[in-house]
């Protein structure tokens, strides 16, 4: 997938959210967030492969994660995109209700990544060489940013869907991805 976003250098992708433009905006900048955790926590399990007998499987599962997240940097803006389309050119309730929708699903599975992101950084933070710790409790930090942030859009996406259980879904990922965070700077 040729992936504009991810195309751009960071300092490209800066200029971008800096923009007086509602896109990207904060679901692009949380998966990229969950996507660049995922890329620490693989550098920290690969130096960590001669001091840990997980750290290989860590690193392909940290990498995996990451594939996941960064491409929906691009989608969640697309998929806001369609929902400002619709409001320009007064779509009917159902119509809108359906990007609505759509554009929070998006931000549940950066949510849902994160959390397994933060969870996988937990797991490592103790077990990669020391020299690395700090990395791996950066990721799992950093994977709780962007997961607290998509669960927050899913809650604004969601809004007239009060009781909706992807908003709880939501909550639940960013709490447990907190309560990761947590563990993973608590190593010493």
């Amino acid at each position: 997938m040729d992936d504009p976003l991810l195309r751009q250098s960071v300092r490209e992708l800066l200029d971008a959210l800096a923009e007086p433009s509602p896109m990207p905006a904060g679901g692009s900048a949380a998966a990229v967030a969950v996507a660049m955790a995922a890329s620490l926590l693989t550098m920290a399990s690969r130096i960590s492969v001669g001091h840990w007998d997980e750290a290989a499987a860590c690193a392909a599962q940290a990498t995996a994660l990451g594939r996941r997240a960064a491409p929906l940097a691009h989608d969640d803006a697309q998929a806001y995109a369609d929902v400002l389309r619709l409001r320009r050119e007064h779509a009917d309730d159902v119509e809108l209700e359906r990007a609505f929708e759509h554009a929070a699903e998006l931000p549940l599975r950066i949510a849902e990544v994160g959390a397994d992101v933060a969870e996988l950084a937990a797991h490592a933070a103790p077990r990669v060489t020391q020299a690395v710790h700090g990395d791996a409790a950066a990721a799992a930090v950093l994977a709780q940013a962007g997961t607290g942030i998509a669960a927050h859009l899913v809650a604004i996406n969601l809004a007239t869907r009060v009781g909706d259980e992807r908003i709880a879904r939501a909550d639940e990922l960013a709490a447990a991805a907190a309560r990761a965070a947590t563990r993973a700077v608590a190593v010493d």
